[in-house]
């Protein structure tokens, strides 16, 4: 729980990032937006303080920390205080859930992803926004951690890497893009979305 109480510990400073940094942010509303589903029940898994789920249009958020929760909620999006690795949610719950970079911050990304595919409806979506260990973005995150407290503690995921992970849980169909910032020119920044459906089976880890 290290890398999520850094969050909790300094809510205001990580929800007033999104209003100095407007032009990213809003590159990052964009993208996710060809993915979100307009129809059906959403979840976000580490919603924060609703900088994505609420202009998305997500209903439901879970995140650890309290104090973006209060933040969340006036944002309009009805929270429930859990992690990740442990949903207090039942099964096949919802047609979608959305995980916008809080794989980078979670104790055990392979028992998240199997908790979502058991929270999701057949043939329901996960959509997973993350940083790319080895593009541009990825690169100076993990080279200047000291001078990005919340990236800190952060642990970075190829495309690979979690494609691998994403289907070891029982999703199909994964569909993959990547963003262009402007600080980047015209070379992928490393913000990438990568899209799954969960298929009927369903194991749980051990």
């Amino acid at each position: 729980m290290v890398r999520s109480a850094t969050f909790d510990k300094k809510a205001e400073i990580y929800d007033r990032w999104f209003d100095e940094h407007p032009r990213i942010y809003q590159s990052e509303v964009t993208a996710l937006e060809k993915f979100i589903p307009w129809s059906g029940l959403g979840l976000e898994i580490g919603v924060g303080t609703a900088r994505f789920a609420a202009p998305l249009h997500i209903e439901y958020g879970v995140d650890p920390s309290p104090n973006t929760a209060w933040i969340a909620r006036d944002r309009g999006v009805n929270i429930i205080i859990g992690k990740g690795e442990d949903l207090p949610l039942c099964d096949k719950s919802f047609d979608y859930v959305l995980m916008a970079t809080v794989v980078h911050f979670l104790d055990d990304l392979s028992r998240a992803l199997t908790e979502t595919h058991r929270v999701l409806r057949p043939k329901g979506l996960l959509i997973i926004s993350f940083i790319e260990r080895e593009s541009p973005l990825g690169n100076e995150y993990c080279n200047d951690k000291e001078s990005k407290p919340f990236f800190k503690d952060a642990i970075f995921y190829t495309v690979e890497r979690l494609r691998s992970l994403v289907l070891s849980v029982g999703f199909t169909n994964i569909e993959v893009i990547q963003t262009i910032f402007e600080d980047y020119g015209s070379v992928p920044s490393g913000f990438v979305i990568m899209k799954g459906q969960r298929e009927k089976r369903f194991t749980r880890n051990k």
